[in-house]
């Protein structure tokens, strides 16, 4: 199962450079787009580590902490992905008010 430590660096490495870029911006509204996609990233991030866990050990220790990472990764990326639909509609309004 090589594919839930893959993902899980990749998620962590996409945490960091979204984390990384939102000093960088200075709109704050292409701040929030960028902490959105970084609360997304966090949530599969703590999701599959979840995941990763219980595949690991298979216990039923291991099983109630995978449930609750994975609610919490959950709710990480669904706040996430509502943030940057709400945040992406703003900045589509914004672009169509400058035109």
């Amino acid at each position: 199962m090589v594919i839930f430590p893959i993902m899980i660096i990749l998620s962590f490495m996409m945490y960091i450079y979204y984390k990384v870029m939102i000093i960088r911006d200075r709109d704050p509204l292409m701040q929030e787009i960028k902490n959105a996609k970084a609360r997304i990233a966090l949530g599969v991030f703590i999701s599959v580590f979840g995941v990763n866990q219980y595949l690991f050990y298979q216990t039923q220790l291991a099983l109630f902490i995978t449930l609750v990472f994975l609610f919490f990764g959950i709710v990480q990326g669904y706040g996430g992905i509502k943030r940057l639909s709400h945040y992406k509609g703003e900045f589509q309004k914004r672009a169509q008010t400058h035109q």
